[in-house]
């Protein structure tokens, strides 16, 4: 398969998305069946002036019925769940007039909830893979003589259990992956599934009508929040790092309330102003930390060993010991990052923060 370059400012290379896949194996499948020949590789066209080919790693075809293509799936030096899985397309004639009709194969998820961009029942075939796949029927059709009204049933090998590493079973999404991609392209840990699937974590919890949703940073401060409140699995949101991308979500498509939850380390972050978690795009300021501390009435001892501390966790423990409440003033000031984020948003915040036994140590 052909590789999408690499990604200027860090050298790492592009992959492919498992739409962009399916558009390619639809294409050879579908050639295939007017012409009796696959071709291989199999080039499409993408936004932004991309033409990727792929080699083709299955070919089946009983001539005139039927046809099936499959690619291996390249997410560059992304750490994409689905990297070297086997996408596959099967491509039949349709009814006269029905256009192209997309269909769930094995691996491939039924959208069984509502508030996705796709009706309950539906294959879990986003809106973006369908308008690819559908203009790239629509040119082999036009290139062989076809009708273009074609049954297309995109499977992933292996996919069930894949999805079982993604949020698809907490938002409805059952029996396999769905077939995702705006443009195409994997950017490297871009995290931009991760952020999506928060987005439409939002949108099944607001079409269940719930009120109350938990951006948590990981399983143990999802179970404290499920203790705290007894929140339904569709209301906790695997925020992971990406606080920011919550909190932007939520003041566009508001829910009443929001409670932020998760460990010292990472809030202390979320504290200090940073939307963006993860250790390698932000960290601890100790010096703001030892301010907090010394505006709540800590000793000068106290201050000073919080300004050298290692981590949050540290100045925690430190504190702890002394009877200042690091905790609740972490807290405080994520919840104040939260709302200034949230702007004018009809949206009430709660923080949560938690060591990590899983113990809570403050709350704003």
């Amino acid at each position: 398969m052909t590789t999408a370059g690499r990604e200027r400012s860090t050298g790492l290379r592009y992959g492919w998305t498992t739409g962009a896949c399916a558009t390619a194996a639809a294409t050879a499948a579908y050639t295939a069946l007017l012409t009796g020949e696959f071709p291989d590789p199999v080039s499409i066209h993408l936004p932004h002036d991309k033409h990727p080919a792929f080699a083709l790693a299955q070919e089946s075809l009983r001539t005139g019925v039927e046809a099936t293509a499959g690619i291996v799936k390249d997410a560059g030096d992304d750490p994409d769940v689905t990297h070297g899985a086997l996408v596959s397309v099967r491509v039949t004639h349709g009814d006269p007039g029905c256009g192209v009709v997309f269909r769930a194969g094995p691996g491939v998820g039924t959208v069984t909830k509502p508030g996705l961009p796709l009706p309950v029942g539906e294959p879990a075939i986003n809106p973006m893979p369908r308008r690819f796949i559908a203009e790239h029927v629509a040119a082999v059709a036009a290139r062989h003589g076809g009708t273009g009204d074609v049954v297309v049933e995109v499977s992933v090998e292996n996919g069930e259990e894949l999805a079982r590493r993604t949020w698809n079973p907490r938002l409805g999404i059952l029996g396999g992956l769905s077939i995702l991609g705006t443009t195409g392209v994997v950017v490297p840990y871009s995290c931009s599934s991760w952020i999506d699937s928060i987005r439409r974590g939002i949108d099944v919890a607001r079409a269940a009508g719930h009120q109350h949703v938990a951006g948590c940073t990981g399983s143990t401060s999802e179970r404290v929040v499920t203790e705290l409140y007894g929140l339904p699995e569709d209301a906790l949101l695997d925020m992971g790092d990406f606080a920011g991308a919550v909190l932007k979500y939520l003041r566009r498509h508001p829910v009443p309330r929001l409670t932020i939850a998760g460990g010292i380390g990472k809030l202390t972050k979320l504290a200090q102003g940073h939307l963006d978690l993860h250790s390698a795009r932000s960290q601890v300021d100790p010096q703001a930390l030892a301010t907090l501390v010394e505006e709540a009435g800590g000793s000068t001892e106290l201050v000073d060993g919080v300004r050298a501390a290692n981590t949050a966790l540290d100045a925690l423990q430190q504190c702890q010991a002394a009877g200042i409440p690091l905790g609740a003033l972490v807290a405080a000031g994520a919840r104040e990052t939260a709302v200034s984020v949230l702007r004018e948003a009809p949206v009430e915040v709660d923080v949560v923060v938690i060591d990590r036994a899983g113990t809570v140590v403050g709350r704003a």
